[in-house]
């Protein structure tokens, strides 16, 4: 009798552990979104320090462009997960439309910062190229806009 107890109980326990493995897989699953809003958090932390934390400052919109290409493609991945896991890690629909909306004005952000990144590297390369021809203000540096002096008497 005592035999056959302790293959019920080692049964049992065989089953409790079989019967909790997809939901402890899905916990898992759940607790995935703890590392790409951490990651966002840094990403945003970037984003605010590029603007000098509130002061008036200029932005490179180089770097700007980098981090906002970074932040959309972890939106993306954020999107995906709530889309998928919604329903499972009872992620509120409050939450779930906010991170939508904020991805959106991510992307809209990250298609501005690379627009002027590209007009910056292009005015740049004009400006080089100008240089080289000996163009520029008043046949001066195409760079600084400076031009020389002629020497002597006029």
């Amino acid at each position: 009798m005592m035999h056959v107890r302790s293959y019920v109980v080692a049964a049992m326990a065989a089953a409790g552990v079989f019967v909790t493995a997809p939901a402890s897989a899905q916990s898992s699953n759940c607790q995935d979104a703890q590392k790409f809003l951490g990651e966002r958090q840094s990403l945003i932390e970037q984003i605010n320090k590029l603007g000098g934390g509130g002061k008036k400052k200029t932005i490179d919109p180089r770097a700007a462009c980098g981090v906002f290409t970074k932040l959309v493609n972890n939106g993306d991945a954020g999107v995906k997960w709530i889309t998928a896991n919604k329903d499972w890690c009872q992620v509120p629909d409050v939450f779930a439309n906010s991170f939508t909306e904020d991805h959106k004005r991510a992307v809209d952000m990250k298609g501005k910062a690379c627009a002027a990144a590209a007009k910056v590297a292009q005015m740049e390369k004009q400006a080089k190229q100008s240089q080289e021809r000996g163009g520029g203000l008043l046949g001066g540096n195409g760079l600084t806009g400076s031009y020389t002096m002629p020497k002597g008497a006029l």
